[in-house]
């Protein structure tokens, strides 16, 4: 565990970029640790988006069936399920930096494999199963580590700013990541994707290798068993932590079914190709980026709970509306929309969950809501799936989003929500 107290670093003096807006909207990048692992990691998000889009792609060419495209987005995320839990254990008892990077390392060979498969015309539906779970495994142990490293970067204070600058740059990257593949798919092909994948996480384990951050361990570890134990029963007995992690678990698990199934809609609805794909992506991408900014901007703030929530239930309007349009501007536009909207709910949820849980036990609080976040993708997306293959992509993603409305609408009447941590 790393030995910054429970409020983060001292205050820096804010970089003179820009003026007071710009500085506000920044103002975690004036840590020269945060500032480093997030450049390394918008270039590694890139990478990611880019093999997400031709691997999506690969599977419906391989397969032409939404169900494929639902087991590999499972099978990418059931290890968050089997073995987060084991994860945030492992990152309060070792450095997390030394975590992060083997992660990083097994996620770089998995790229590499599947381009070598494709490149050699050997690649089978198999083969892409089998590296989703591979891929997923590294991040089951590296995803506790990466968000329990964050507070440890910054100050308390500057702990949403933080949280929202991350989910810019990974928004950043979904909007030039899907681009940048559409353009390769094309000229090169899907083995070019996932070679530039493997090639961005050189830049991210530079990164993790020049943070000054020290480790220190743990003094007096009990077993592992009995530390993951200690972590349930304090999520358990803590309401806000308790209620975010369930409002996780339904935000993924009904909300982001609508991306996972965009190459349905592009090709099935639309009539389109990988490049109608691409740009729903990148529109969906650049509202995301929106909502991070505006979170950034706000920085910590009262009725934080209420806020996320009304934009749950926002999103869960769109996504229907989304689902029965069939002008395509208008699509857009709704993903856009619906990107921005989404992208506060989860910054927000995630800077709460970070504010409440202690130093000493962040790695195993943060396992069990990522659990909850991610584990609600691919369940999410097998089930939305499976419906799909009976009533149509529209149907099915239209209902997902009245469900999510009624959770969200549900919490904010029974007022079971933090406002603040």
């Amino acid at each position: 565990m790393d030995s910054a107290p429970a409020s983060g670093p001292a205050l820096p003096v804010t970089p003179n970029i820009g003026g007071p807006i710009v500085q506000r909207l920044a103002a975690a990048l004036g840590y020269r640790d945060f500032r480093v692992l997030w450049m390394g990691a918008c270039t590694s998000s890139i990478g990611t988006w880019m093999q997400k889009v031709a691997q999506s792609w690969l599977v419906l060419e391989l397969t032409n069936s939404a169900s494929y495209l639902a087991l590999d987005a499972f099978l990418g995320e059931l290890p968050i399920l089997l073995f987060t839990l084991i994860g945030g254990v492992v990152a309060d008892r070792r450095d997390r930096r030394v975590l992060l990077l083997a992660s990083q390392v097994v996620q770089m060979s998995s790229a590499f494999a599947l381009a070598v498969l494709v490149f050699g015309g050997w690649v089978q539906i198999w083969h892409v199963l089998a590296l989703s779970f591979l891929s997923g495994c590294a991040q089951a142990f590296g995803g506790p580590a990466y968000q329990s490293l964050i507070p440890s970067l910054v100050h308390k204070d500057h702990l949403p700013n933080a949280v929202a600058l991350n989910s810019i740059q990974f928004n950043i990257a979904r909007v030039i990541g899907p681009l940048l593949a559409g353009v390769t798919l094309h000229s090169l092909g899907s083995a070019s994707c996932f070679t530039v994948n493997g090639l961005s996480f050189l830049v991210v384990i530079a990164a993790l290798l020049s943070l000054n951050t020290p480790h220190v361990a743990p003094v007096g570890q009990r077993r592992m068993l009995d530390e993951l134990r200690t972590g349930l029963v304090y999520v358990r007995d803590e309401p806000a932590i308790r209620t975010l992690t369930v409002l996780a678990l339904a935000s993924t698990f009904l909300g982001v079914p609508l991306l996972t199934f965009l190459p349905v809609f592009a090709r099935s609805v639309f009539h389109g190709g990988v490049g109608q794909y691409s740009q729903m992506m990148a529109w969906s991408g650049v509202g995301a980026v929106a909502g991070a900014l505006a979170v950034a901007w706000m920085g910590r703030f009262s009725r934080m709970g209420v806020t996320a929530l009304s934009g749950q239930v926002l999103f869960g309007a769109l996504t229907v509306a989304f689902a029965y349009t069939r002008a395509l501007w208008i699509s857009y536009a709704l993903l856009a929309v619906a990107g921005a909207a989404l992208m506060v709910v989860f910054s927000l949820f995630t800077s709460l969950v970070q504010l409440t849980a202690p130093n000493q036990m962040r790695g195993r609080v943060m396992s069990i809501y990522m659990m909850a976040f991610r584990g609600g993708m691919p369940l999410g997306s097998l089930v939305t799936g499976l419906v799909i293959d009976r009533i149509g992509a529209p149907a099915a993603i239209a209902i997902n989003g009245v469900l999510l409305s009624v959770v969200a609408l549900w919490f904010l009447l029974r007022r079971d929500v933090p406002a603040d941590a």
